[in-house]
């Protein structure tokens, strides 16, 4: 089997642990900021909490809930745990190298590396959305000033 191959095996066996045993399921205590996002073409249900340090500008904690395919909920899952100890703006800058990445123009530096996991679902465009629901989501929750985080879903549809 070529090495290809074996890569692509890895990717799946991390994106179905993930699937299956995520680390960062829940709600966050408190929720500092909180959004909610779904893929009407799948039926992928998100809802994002985020718990922010004591000055406001540093994730603290990601943690969802919601139902979804394998590949939403692995790339929700490891979305969370990236997010840990970044600022607001590196984490949008990560939310723009990620959909870089889905379009298979950029990908993640090697302390990040198991972002990249999700790199070989750029291949099935069908799927793209699946990947990137939770990181719209979380986009929309950081944007979003604390009277308007909870009307309303965002939806992916539009977005390639």
């Amino acid at each position: 089997m070529s090495s290809l191959g074996n890569l692509r095996d890895l990717y799946q066996q991390v994106i179905l642990e993930r699937y299956k045993k995520p680390r960062h399921r829940g709600k966050t205590d408190p929720v500092d900021r909180h959004h909610r996002g779904h893929n009407p073409s799948c039926g992928d249900t998100i809802e994002l909490t985020v718990q922010l340090n004591a000055t406001g500008d540093r994730i603290e904690a990601v943690k969802f809930e919601g139902e979804g395919c394998a590949i939403a909920m692995a790339s929700a899952d490891l979305m969370a745990e990236a997010m840990r100890g970044h600022t607001l703006d590196e984490a949008l800058q990560m939310v723009q190298r990620f959909q870089m990445m889905m379009q298979g123009k950029d990908e993640f530096p090697s302390e990040m590396r198991k972002l990249n996991v999700m790199q070989g679902v750029s291949q099935f465009p069908v799927r793209i959305k699946c990947a990137t629901l939770t990181w719209h989501t979380l986009k929309a929750a950081l944007e979003a000033s604390d009277e308007s985080q909870t009307k309303g879903f965002v939806s992916n549809e539009e977005v390639a």
